[in-house]
């Protein structure tokens, strides 16, 4: 009985300390997340905006006006940039980001990757780590996995033109961006977009004169085309990175939270087994106690 009663106070002093881990970080993760949180619903606005304004001003454009970034062509090679974290400790988040860009790559790119002409940028270390054992056939490149120390629009904007000039060299016919996009601390949704070349609305009855807008360009619409739409597009991407960046340690704080009230309720259960374990030790001895005096007498 003594030594049941060691191994669950024992037991009981280790959930404790890692109760406090857990609480420790689901606050560093609370602080994170509202410098991020603030980040991203500040631009997120400005780059859906700019976003619509960009795909209905490519809508509208009339005879050779037009722009690298919106030239479809054949799809036969492809890269895919995978946004995860680089930690784990969050969830389901990672996961759920890899099995969208795994579905993706099944349903859409199964030609691509079997003929090798696929390739995954992968940003954060858990998503590269799961290509890398996984896809032999594909191309798993990690110069960029560590991104995460730096999102200042400026490193990001090192890799979005690398990937734009790709795309201009015709070295990749499409380029998708899967990431996590945070909605709120407890909602993360694993999201695949089309980045390049851009899709341009099309025309419907509800907005008929979709093509008429009404935009007047100044300079001329060649050259504003020209500077506009590698911008709006630097801003996407740098979207992308803050979205899952916010999601991250929205799904983080969210999981320790979890982890904590678990450890929480197991203190409970482990407290009750310890006093009834320790009453039932109690109550042994003191049966031992009167059948030695009735034994004396």
């Amino acid at each position: 009985m003594g030594a049941n009663l060691k191994e669950v106070r024992e037991r009981i002093q280790s959930v404790n300390s890692t109760q406090q881990i857990t609480k420790a970080m689901k606050m560093v993760s609370a602080a994170k997340l509202r410098k991020a949180q603030d980040a991203i619903t500040r631009l997120r606005p400005y780059s859906n905006k700019l976003e619509e304004m960009m795909s209905k001003i490519l809508a509208g454009l009339e005879g050779d006006t037009s722009t690298e970034y919106n030239k479809v062509r054949p799809v036969n090679r492809v890269l895919v940039v995978v946004v995860t974290s680089s930690r784990g400790l969050c969830g389901a988040f990672n996961s759920n980001i890899i099995k969208a860009t795994a579905n993706k790559i099944d349903t859409d790119y199964a030609q691509q990757r079997d003929n090798g002409n696929l390739v995954l940028a992968c940003i954060g270390k858990r998503g590269f780590d799961f290509f890398k054992k996984r896809y032999k056939k594909v191309k798993v490149v990690d110069d960029y996995v560590d991104m995460f120390a730096d999102l200042s629009f400026e490193n990001v904007n090192k890799l979005t033109k690398l990937i734009m000039l790709r795309f201009k060299q015709e070295k990749y016919d499409r380029i998708e961006v899967v990431y996590g996009s945070f909605k709120n601390a407890g909602v993360q949704i694993p999201t695949v977009e089309r980045f390049l070349p851009v899709d341009a609305v099309q025309a419907t009855d509800k907005d008929e004169n979709i093509t008429e807008i009404g935009y007047i360009f100044e300079p001329e619409k060649e050259e504003l085309i020209r500077q506009l739409v590698p911008t709006i597009l630097q801003i996407q991407f740098h979207k992308c990175l803050l979205d899952t960046h916010a999601a991250e340690h929205g799904a983080r704080m969210t999981a320790m939270d979890k982890a904590t009230e678990n450890a929480n309720d197991l203190l409970k259960d482990l407290k009750i087994h310890y006093n009834k374990a320790r009453q039932e030790a109690i109550t042994g001895e003191l049966l031992e106690i009167v059948a030695g005096a009735d034994a004396l007498g």
